[in-house]
């Protein structure tokens, strides 16, 4: 084992530099240049060392992540390099997850939204090099599986802040950074891997891809006596992305179905639930690129560039089932916590109980691009300033192909009418499967009886970017308490569009005379048998999309466009069509939003003796002044006196109600910040932090895009003004201190935290039941579009009715996180012979909150704990390393929390808890060549979750374990 003596305070003062996160090796570099520059500067103070350890191995990554926690000076989380590029990680999701208080939120089986101390992605604040990045999600939270790990050099997790840091995280700021070229140790460096990968559940989905890979490539190298550096990375991942599942919706329904006496409420009846094979193909491209220019001893220019491309294609095949709860015949009941959980469901004659088999094909096209410049100059000895500037962009094109089936008397009949007698049976079983019955079972393989019904397409366009300027500078001082002032000013840009459209053909509930049903012929299916735990549900026909639609629309299938709807009332009367469809909420729900940010910063850096203890730090403020607007339509009835103009759709179709324009709000912020650490010891520190923090709304929600929907069936009109430009940020003070100890007899560390959060405030989103719209002056129709007396399919009129209407607004009522983390790493070097290769990693963070928010399930509302708290998360990895050969194995776990789940639309529900195992073994064959072998997911541990209480299920979902077996090759 090799030491190298640094002083704390020469540590310190290079850790507050622009750079928050220095390895052992970059903190040795800056200290010898520093003492080439200043010699004999500071003797007293210089001969106070304290002991950096270097190893080799695996174990090399986990002692420079504790050199980077230790050197830092703010509390920090960090991974290095070598743990990126040899973790069994698909994203830096997975490797965020294993840092002590960080968890993760599984998407289609991968870690993509991360949780930092018990709060939700959305008080995540993300950069890459120091620089804003903007997401593909719609919302403030990057989506970590975009970034490959193979292209990050660093990561790390501020849980307190500076003032030098930008503005955004009340749960934390993550900070991605990609390579240094001159910081290469080797003039020239080529590195290669490849692995193949397999997922075990793949062949139990129809269609399913059960074959990836993941190759990367990246190159390092440095010229002109180690002037100019370049460096390029490419990484690709091709994996199958395959699931089985059981999804019960929410429960917004009600009905008197004990009889009990009128004083008693109303039994809850969920929407209905599906049971479906998913399946498809993730293929991610990465790339990276990053020039760095020496030209003096003053001067560094550094030029960066990270794009990533994530295409999706997928399909759902299986069942929906619909309850029509409130107008259909319930027998046999078995009711929890007043919520129907068990019967037997008929459609009556006028209801619209029914099972839909759903085929669905979804594509997904995201896009991630950053770029930037930085210049840093060293004006005087003491002077350095430095110019960021940066451009952050990203696009997703999200297109959900629906294709709906219902069964028919007889699908060969010259006028096909939907079989009217429908009787479910079900028995839910809490975090298990349910129990299920049709008596239309034998009907949904028969292409005699199945006519597809309904196509629907309803893309999702985001566009989203942010430029930024900032200017920074340093300047150095030579006194007994601090060691040097920074101060700062940003400016950032940022344009935020959501583009909604709709094309729909025919219905979900009916056959329609205007819009007829397809009858299938056998070239376009194929029979599907549920298999392993789900065996028990019934066989279905998938049906080929593309051959179907061809048949349908022999012309070519219509495009979604953005529209009024010729059903719309509001459109000139020439263009009204009676029965039309009304999709005014695809206009109205589209929008753009600005955001303009002004914030600078003083910070002084602290390099003291208190008591005899060295206390380095800082202390700070940050002045943020935004701005945000957004687009506008509001409803003004057609009168052109209070600004009402013709808007025309992109179908041609010219609205007279609506008035445009923009709105919005400005507002400042001061956010103080105060960062502390007592050194007691060569070994031994303390931690103190107090700031304030403040994490602004997704950008989704600034939207202004008040809308509402009647629904076909029921005529319930339900809407929304969720968003709005006149939100305000979430804001909290929060204070941290920690105990961190580093083993001076072995390599490792013990580090105990606790932590305190005081939320001042939330954004409350609630539900209004019973709502009259039309009383609330929205152009509400008598009755459902199409069913009006006399329409031409000859439809009972559907008349429209009050429903549901969710707004937002800032509320008062705050209250406290807090919580404990422990964490202790060692490796055990002083066992004999091999055994010294064993080693171990470990973290537990007990987190609580007495924050609660309701959640409406129909009449009822129910309490629930702040998305994304788990009490309990730790993680653990074991290892061994010995003479090339490495092996361990990693677990993650937290229990229940609160997130989302998406079904027929996105539902807040209660996640069980879960424990996550992956496993990696590797060869060192020599210096030059390698081969791995890896398991994530090693037990196929599911995802449950449930609504309120276990017994109301939610999901129940399968993603298979993934196998890889690869090589890796460095010249």
């Amino acid at each position: 084992m090799t030491y190298r003596k640094l002083s704390v305070l020469t540590l310190a003062f290079a850790a507050a530099g622009f750079s928050t996160v220095l390895s052992a090796e970059q903190a040795s570099q800056q200290l010898q240049e520093q003492q080439s520059a200043d010699s004999g500067a500071n003797s007293n103070k210089s001969k106070e060392q304290v002991e950096v350890i270097e190893v080799k191995g695996f174990s090399t990554s986990l002692i420079k992540s504790l050199n980077d926690k230790r050197f830092a000076d703010t509390v920090v989380e960090a991974i290095s390099a070598d743990d990126l590029g040899a973790l069994p990680d698909v994203s830096m999701a997975d490797a965020l997850t294993r840092l002590p208080g960080i968890s993760a939120v599984r998407t289609g089986g991968q870690a993509s939204e991360i949780n930092i101390r018990g709060m939700a992605g959305g008080f995540v604040f993300s950069t890459l090099n120091g620089r804003e990045q903007v997401s593909t999600s719609g919302q403030r939270n990057i989506e970590f599986d975009q970034y490959p790990s193979e292209l990050i050099n660093s990561a790390a997790v501020y849980k307190s802040p500076k003032a030098s840091l930008i503005e955004g995280g009340v749960a934390g700021t993550v900070e991605l950074k990609t390579t240094s070229p001159l910081a290469a140790k080797k003039d020239h460096n080529v590195t290669v891997n490849l692995r193949g990968m397999l997922n075990d559940r793949a062949n139990e989905i129809p269609d399913g891809t059960e074959h990836g890979h993941r190759f990367s490539l990246s190159y390092q190298g440095k010229f002109l006596d180690e002037t100019l550096g370049l460096a390029l990375g490419y990484a690709r991942l091709f994996q199958p992305s395959v699931s089985t599942q059981f999804v019960g919706f929410a429960y917004n329904a009600e009905a008197d179905i004990d009889g009990a006496a009128e004083a008693e409420p109303n039994e809850l009846i969920s929407e209905g639930f599906e049971m479906q094979h998913r399946g498809g193909e993730e293929t991610r491209n990465g790339y990276m690129a990053a020039l760095e220019w020496v030209p003096s001893d003053k001067l560094t220019l550094k030029a960066d560039a990270f794009l990533s491309k994530f295409d999706t294609e997928a399909f759902a095949r299986g069942f929906r089932v619909k309850f029509d709860g409130a107008n259909a015949a319930i027998g046999n009941p078995v009711i929890e916590n007043n919520m129907l959980v068990g019967g037997t469901i008929n459609r009556k004659t006028n209801g619209n109980t029914r099972v839909e088999l759903v085929n669905d094909d979804n594509t997904d096209n995201d896009e991630v691009l950053s770029l930037g410049f930085n210049a840093d100059f060293e004006a005087t000895d003491n002077l350095t300033l430095n110019f960021d500037l940066s451009h952050s962009a990203a696009k997703s094109n999200f297109r959900n192909g629906l294709l709906w089936s219902l069964v028919a008397e007889d699908a060969n009949a010259a006028v096909p009418v939907v079989d009217p007698n429908v009787s479910i049976s079900y028995l839910l079983n809490g975090l298990s499967l349910p129990s299920v019955g049709f008596n239309q079972e034998a009907a949904f393989t028969d292409i005699n009886r199945v006519m597809v019904s309904k196509y629907g397409i309803y893309p999702y366009l985001n566009e989203d970017e942010v430029n930024a300027y900032k200017l920074d500078g340093k300047y150095r001082l030579d006194n007994n308490f601090l060691s040097a002032f920074e101060a700062g000013v940003r400016y950032s840009e940022r344009d935020y569009s959501n583009d909604r459209s709709v094309f729909e053909y025919g219905s979900d509930g009916m056959f329609l005379s205007s819009q007829p049903p397809l009858k299938l012929t056998q070239d376009m299916v194929k029979v599907v048998n549920f298999s392993g735990a789900f065996s028990h549900f019934p066989s279905y026909l998938a049906i080929d999309q593309q051959k179907a639609l061809n048949a349908w629309f022999p012309q070519g299938v219509p495009q979604p466009v953005q529209t009024w709807g010729t059903g719309n009332t509001g459109i000139l009367p020439e263009q009204r069509v009676t029965g039309g469809p009304d999709t005014a909420w695809s206009v109205l729900q589209s929008g753009e939003v600005y955001e303009n940010v002004l914030s600078a910063y003083l910070m002084a850096n602290i390099d003291t003796e208190l008591l005899g203890l060295p206390v380095t730090g800082n202390i700070g403020v940050r002045m943020v002044e935004t701005e945000q607007l957004a687009t506008d339509l509001t409803d003004v009835g057609g009168d052109a006196t209070l600004g009402a103009q013709n808007i025309m759709d992109e179908a041609g179709l010219v609205n007279t109600r609506y008035k445009p324009g923009v709105i919005g709000q400005k507002y400042t912020d001061y956010l103080p910040s105060l960062n502390l650490n007592f050194a007691l010891t060569d070994s031994d520190q303390i931690r103190f932090a107090a700031a304030k923090v403040m994490s602004r709304p997704p950008i989704d929600r600034l939207a202004s895009n008040t809308s509402y929907t009647i629904d076909a069936i029921t005529g319930k009109v339900n809407g929304s003004s969720a968003n709005s430009p006149f939100l305000k940020p979430f804001y909290a003070t929060q204070y941290d201190i920690s105990y961190e100890k580093y083993f001076e007899d072995s390599d490792g560390a013990f580090v105990a935290a606790l932590f305190y959060k005081d939320i001042e405030s939330f954004i409350n989103t609630f539900t209004i039941t019973d709502f009259d719209f039309a009383a609330a002056g929205f152009p509400i129709p008598a009755y459902v579009p199409g069913t009006e007396p006399g329409n031409p399919d000859g439809l009972p009129p559907v008349s429209t009715k009050p429903g549901d209407y969710t707004t937002a607004v800032n509320n008062e009522n705050g209250g406290y996180i807090r919580g404990a983390e422990l964490a202790y790493t060692q490796v055990f070097k002083f066992l004999p012979g091999f055994w010294s290769g064993l080693g171990f990693s470990g973290s537990y963070s007990y987190t609580e909150s007495e924050i609660q928010q309701q959640v409406s399930l129909g009449a009822q509302t129910i309490d629930i704990t702040l998305p994304g708290l788990s009490k309990n998360v730790a993680t653990a990895t074991l290892f061994w390393e010995y003479q090339g050969f490495e092996t361990r194995l990693s677990a993650r776990y937290r229990d229940k929390f609160v997130s989302e789940q998406v079904a027929v639309e996105a539902q807040t529900v209660n996640f069980d808890g879960e424990t996550v195992l992956d496993y990696q073994a590797s060869y060192q064959i020599n210096d030059q060549f390698g081969v791995l072998f890896q398991v994530n997911n090693l037990t196929d541990e599911p995802t449950k979750s449930y609504f309120g209480t276990p017994t109301n299920t939610g999901t129940i979902q399968f993603f298979g374990r993934q196998y890889f077996l690869g090589a890796n090759y460095v010249f």
